[in-house]
């Protein structure tokens, strides 16, 4: 097939890394890897763009200048990346209907709660009005399976379990005997944490951990926290993280992707609350690697994590049950290594990207065919 590939929260090759760049990144390597010529038909933020004049001026010129260039190149159909309040598809339903095309969301959310506040209330009607026009709407979130589906007919909003490549996240043992000798591990419970330091919910999710085996260490357990990532709010985490834990933590830095498997595999838990999380790609890739995962229930964690099956979940409303999740697999190392096993089992049988991705394929195909 030939098809129209747009992201409109963050285009492909964006330099800030982010769950939402990856997985719009892999589903475009994916497309191109099975043999579908994606086009690239814009790299047009739509962020905030209702609050942005000169933005929504440039949307009116691309809406113009895409269409004409497809017109000349034409596409069985368009496929975006994500479309929800903040970052409505303003381009494709547009170029869709000019070019008589069909039009696919991967990724379309639908949150009424969105109209209660003036600042979303434009991006929700925006938004809705987007998810309207599609022929067909993926998601890989039950939550918003369920919303979607208030919105539109079951024949066009379609569930996928999210994915990954798990033969890149695989447990290395000559990795975890490397890293753990390089931090001077030895034998202590090591504790993975992994999040953009970014002001707000990742921030504060990372604080969570850093309070958590703070109060671990004050009651004995010989933990040490390892957290990989970077960014804005990296003094005040570094500060926090010295004052309460010491040399029970080290910071990794940013860790490039293709090389987090072998911090996954020198640790033996991996904890991050996930509040707001929508997915959580760390969850998937922790779990691949064979790791129990402590997190909250509420958002992306309740999604790819099964409660005493490859992880322990609690509830955001019970914060103290965090804590003794993560105190609860640090004890117990018989656990650790059964949910473990489990979890590595249940990514490669629930999750493997390449196996959802081909359900996707032959649902584009029905709609380029209708």
């Amino acid at each position: 097939m030939n098809i129209a590939y747009y992201m409109p929260f963050k285009p492909l090759g964006h330099p800030n890394p982010s769950g939402d760049l990856v997985a719009g990144t892999e589903l475009y390597n994916y497309l191109t890897k099975a043999g579908h010529n994606c086009q690239l038909a814009s790299r047009l933020r739509c962020r905030w763009i209702y609050l942005r004049p000169f933005a929504l001026m440039r949307l009116l010129a691309e809406q113009k200048k895409v269409s004409q260039s497809l017109s000349t190149a034409p596409v069985d159909l368009w496929l975006s990346y994500h479309s929800y309040y903040k970052a409505p598809d303003l381009l494709g339903p547009y170029c869709a209907k000019k070019l008589g095309i069909p039009y696919v969301i991967f990724q379309g959310i639908y949150s009424t709660k969105r109209r209660r506040k003036l600042k979303t209330l434009p991006g929700f009607y925006l938004n809705r009005r987007t998810l309207s026009a599609a022929d067909l709407i993926f998601t890989n979130k039950k939550r918003d399976h369920r919303n979607l589906l208030r919105l539109l007919p079951p024949d066009r909003v379609s569930y996928i379990a999210p994915g990954l490549h798990t033969r890149n996240f695989t447990f290395s043992n000559e990795a975890r005997s490397r890293l753990r000798s390089q931090y001077e591990l030895a034998d202590k419970v090591v504790v993975m944490s992994a999040a953009m330091f970014r002001p707000g919910v990742k921030t504060d999710g990372l604080t969570t951990v850093i309070r958590s085996c703070a109060k671990l260490v004050k009651e004995g357990a010989d933990i040490q926290l390892l957290i990989a990532g970077d960014g804005n709010s990296r003094a005040q985490l570094k500060k926090t993280g010295n004052q309460l834990l010491g040399k029970n933590i080290t910071f990794l830095g940013k860790i490039p992707r293709n090389e987090l498997y072998q911090y996954y595999s020198a640790a033996d838990i991996f904890a991050f609350p996930g509040v707001e999380e929508s997915l959580g790609m760390v969850y998937l890739e922790a779990q691949s690697c064979g790791l129990p995962v402590v997190a909250y229930e509420d958002w992306g964690g309740g999604e790819v994590i099964r409660n005493s099956e490859t992880g322990l979940l609690s509830s955001v409303s019970e914060p103290d049950l965090f804590t003794q999740n993560l105190k609860h697999l640090v004890a117990d190392q018989e656990l650790r290594r059964a949910l473990g096993g489990n979890a590595a089992s249940h990514a490669r049988t629930h999750h493997e990207l390449d196996q959802n991705y081909d359900f996707l394929c032959k649902r584009l195909e029905d709609i380029r065919t209708r």
